[in-house]
């Protein structure tokens, strides 16, 4: 087994040869995700009804899912799981699953200006290099990025014709290899940067926050990196200052690095994978697709945003970002304008049963 963790990093030849990140499900494992997951339906069909006690799972299953828990939060920051047979179950029976699953890894957070808790992957029109763009609801090819959350996850239940491969390269590594190079440039990633909400800020909300892309805690080095949201606030705000000929050359540099195939490590997901990325460890992207002409058969995956129950501190400069840099807190998401007063009492009982701490 390779000695990595998510503050080492790793090189695609490291994740190509230990693929212990890689966890499948076998015949008793599916038996037990669909009894759980049927077991709590049968008590509600509301989401934020129910919580990690209703998804009554095996100790054999629960401690698969210890395992992966430990290799996102702290060994390679990323985890696959392999075996679902979604080709056989209905949308709903996924989305449960998928969601009690989840919560045995952390609270679900928010993703967008609907408020939605989980966010349907696929085409919908959307551009992304937009003042308004989210990757999630095109088909472009992607930058490397993080999400707003300590984990975010993915199943998939439809591929695209072509395309849609997904990349992850350790944010870390990459700043190594940055450090090495041009030392000069990796310590403009320690700056302060302007990034735009998009248009999908709640209320209470300004529209652009404040964070770094790279931050120190405990001794510890977390990364948060959207190129896409630094790009669009320079297009959108007037009242922020413009970044810097160095800024510029650092995002440039760190972009190219990332993409480097020493570094970046690529796959495709297939139907029934659930992918698991650490944000703080390690960025992604994902190719331009092409679609089937069947509605039925397009590109579709669900995505869940957690607040990982192992969260460690994060920097302080990121607290408008993430609401709360505390340890073990129910922090990320972007709220938008529909919280309903459920979806907070849910958030409540997680947080109470699971001893997460709030956000003041």
């Amino acid at each position: 087994m390779t000695a990595f963790t998510t503050q080492s990093g790793w090189n695609a030849a490291d994740i190509a040869h230990d693929t212990s990140w890689v966890l499948r499900f076998d015949g008793p494992d599916i038996q037990d995700l669909l009894d759980a997951s049927r077991q709590a339906g049968a008590r509600s069909t509301d989401l934020f009804e129910l919580t990690r006690k209703d998804f009554d799972f095996s100790p054999r299953l629960r401690a698969k899912i210890a395992q992966a828990a430990e290799e996102v939060n702290h060994r390679s920051g990323m985890v696959l799981f392999k075996g679902v047979p979604v080709d056989r179950l209905d949308l709903s029976t996924i989305t449960l699953l998928y969601w009690g699953l989840g919560l045995h890894l952390g609270v679900p957070r928010p993703q967008g200006k609907l408020s939605q808790f989980i966010s349907d992957v696929r085409d919908a029109g959307g551009t992304y290099r937009s003042t308004q763009g989210r990757g999630y609801n095109t088909k472009a090819k992607l930058d490397f990025h993080a999400d707003g959350s300590d984990l975010v996850g993915l199943i998939c239940i439809k591929q695209a014709r072509e395309g849609g491969d997904s990349m992850v390269t350790s944010s870390i590594r990459a700043l190594q290899v940055m450090q090495a190079e041009r030392p000069d440039l990796a310590e403009r990633l320690f700056d302060d940067y302007v990034f735009s909400r998009q248009g999908e800020q709640a209320p209470d909300e300004t529209p652009y926050y404040r964070a770094s892309i790279f931050g120190e805690k405990q001794g510890q080095l977390f990364c948060r990196h959207i190129r896409n949201h630094i790009n669009s606030a320079q297009k959108t705000f007037d009242d922020i200052p413009c970044l810097t000929p160095a800024q510029n050359e650092a995002l440039d540099y760190f972009d190219e690095v990332l993409t480097r195939p020493a570094l970046m490590y690529c796959m495709r997901l297939e139907k029934g994978d659930i992918q698991l990325l650490n944000n703080h460890a390690v960025l992604h992207s994902r190719t331009e697709y092409v679609d089937f002409e069947d509605p039925a058969e397009k590109r579709h995956l669900l995505r869940l945003w957690l607040a990982s129950y192992d969260g460690p501190a994060l920097p302080d400069s990121w607290k408008a970002a993430y609401k709360s840099v505390a340890p073990r807190s129910v922090r990320g998401g972007f709220k938008g304008t529909q919280i309903t007063e459920q979806a907070r009492q849910f958030v409540h009982r997680l947080a109470h049963e699971t001893a997460m701490e709030l956000p003041t």
